[in-house]
């Protein structure tokens, strides 16, 4: 039922956000053994599976090529087995958590910006790509052209990854949005894409300091959103050498960090 101007309505179609849990297990080698560990749940919209898994992974700092992994089970609609290679050197204890894990927490194990540097395989060019600030406001419209689950529920995030020129290279949705991301850079690593050295990625909502961690693992230059910075996030865009624009509308933004790429064509 919706209620509409002072009145009751049938509806006869409402779609709605698909949402489910996928446990992650990860099995790895060790001396002795190959043992497993139930390492996270996260609550995501099914599909592409195992990008996110890869991305998350990686994200996480456990993989740093997708070969790493030699393969991912779907044992159920909810659960996926992660079999690490044995180069993997995985430690668990590394990655006790405290109750509920999930994938919006991003290296929510590392004490401080220093511990996470170390961790950031790649870092952007300095002062690199250069682009105007004319392709970089168009960019929200292309996505949502493309956004065809928000169209039909209106409750989904969207991550997008554009080259230099505004050209549209990938698209994944998710009702999370760091599981989103997680998405594109599982994509990214399957395809072997990386790292995004001239590429700029767009967020549908805010902009949180865990969604610029992730962006700079893949040595992202630029990561521009519709919504606001955290002060987190834009501390971390500045230790890690990225462009961070937010409130991108037609007619403006807001540039926090590196506002050298950003030039008038």
């Amino acid at each position: 039922m919706r209620w509409q101007q002072g009145q009751w309505h049938q509806v006869p179609a409402d779609p709605i956000a698909p949402e489910a849990p996928l446990a992650i297990r990860l099995l790895y080698d060790t001396t002795d053994a190959r043992r497993s560990l139930d390492f996270a749940i996260t609550m995501r919209s099914p599909g592409a599976d195992k990008a996110l898994v890869l991305g998350y992974l990686y994200s996480e700092g456990i993989i740093q090529r997708a070969d790493q992994v030699e393969r991912i089970e779907l044992a159920s609609e909810e659960a996926a087995n992660v079999y690490l290679s044995t180069e993997v050197s995985f430690d668990p204890a590394a990655y006790q958590r405290v109750g509920y894990a999930n994938s919006s927490c991003g290296l929510c194990g590392k004490a401080d910006l220093g511990q996470i540097q170390q961790t950031i395989p790649f870092f952007p060019a300095k002062a690199k790509p250069r682009v105007s600030p004319e392709l970089v406001r168009q960019l929200p419209a292309t996505l949502l052209q493309h956004q065809q689950l928000f169209a039909e529920t209106g409750g989904i995030h969207a991550t997008a990854l554009f080259d230099e020129n505004g050209q549209l290279l990938h698209l994944t949705e998710d009702v999370g949005r760091h599981n989103a991301l997680d998405k594109l850079i599982g994509r990214a690593l399957q395809e072997g894409q990386f790292p995004w050295r001239k590429n700029i990625i767009l967020l549908s909502g805010r902009i949180s300091y865990e969604l610029v961690q992730k962006a700079a693992m893949a040595g992202t230059p630029i990561v521009a959103a519709i919504g606001a910075p955290s002060s987190a996030a834009i501390k971390l865009a500045e230790a890690t050498g990225m462009t961070l624009v937010g409130f991108l509308k037609e007619d403006r933004m807001n540039v926090y960090t590196y506002p050298e790429r950003l030039v008038e064509a």
